[in-house]
């Protein structure tokens, strides 16, 4: 029981889910982006050279994701190493413990650090959000077509232009899919898994940015409580 107490649970907690997050948005991103360049190559675009600045730079992004990756791992082990640190368990565990004024910059620096990642974080948050939003729209214009089957005249003109959102330039042949061939791409295993993968990549972003929050919470009151009241023998808990 006294090896357990001196655990910080919230740190623990965060670090789980920094790590689960960090799987979810890394893994599936990194397949979904290769999903989607398959599918631009496939039904959008005929000429390697309409689609070869999309594919740097999905390859550009995909090296992004190793080093968050392996960033994200070691940052977790420190956090969670520094929530040992400051919490007051570990005197009663370990013996006579006492906060430096170096062991109090380490951990302000810790809250600076996570307050700024948290805030980049948003940032990829609302980013990945927006491949969700493009296959939601598809979704969305294939299921109009499918209600519209009985009129083939109307679905000629429901289309989704991949022009429109940036992925091809607009020379680019045919750059869009329109009406029961769109509905034959949403119909299809690469289509389906993409924008699930999308959206567990969403959802993995979601979860870091909870971990990095509950960090930044923990890391501050730790730290105010090390500082104001670790000399009476009060010490955090987080």
């Amino acid at each position: 029981m006294r090896c357990l107490g001196g655990v910080p649970y919230c740190s623990l907690v965060a670090t789980l889910l920094c790590f689960s997050g960090i799987a979810l948005f890394c893994g599936c991103g990194h397949q979904a982006l290769t999903e989607t360049e398959r599918l631009i190559e496939t039904y959008f675009a005929r000429n390697l050279q309409d689609y070869i600045t999309l594919a740097y730079i999905i390859q550009y992004f995909q090296y992004v994701i190793y080093g968050l990756a392996s960033f994200f791992f070691l940052y977790c082990i420190a956090l969670l190493a520094e929530g040992f640190y400051t919490t007051s368990a570990a005197k009663q565990t370990f013996g006579e413990f006492r906060s430096t004024m170096c062991g109090r910059c380490l951990s302000s620096s810790f809250i600076v650090m996570t307050y700024l990642l948290a805030v980049l974080w948003l940032l990829v948050f609302a980013f990945s959000a927006l491949p969700v939003y493009f296959f939601y729209n598809m979704d969305a214009t294939c299921s109009t077509i499918d209600v519209l089957t009985e009129t083939p005249a109307s679905i000629n003109q429901l289309c989704v232009d991949a022009r429109q959102y940036g992925l091809l330039p607009w020379n680019a042949v045919p750059g869009k899919a329109c009406g029961m061939t769109l509905s034959n791409i949403c119909k299809t295993r690469e289509y389906q898994m993409t924008y699930n993968l999308y959206v567990a990549a969403f959802a993995g972003a979601g979860i870091t940015l909870l971990a990095l929050l509950t960090y930044t919470v923990s890391s501050t009151y730790n730290f105010a409580v090390l500082r104001y009241l670790g000399r009476k023998g009060i010490g955090p808990r987080c």
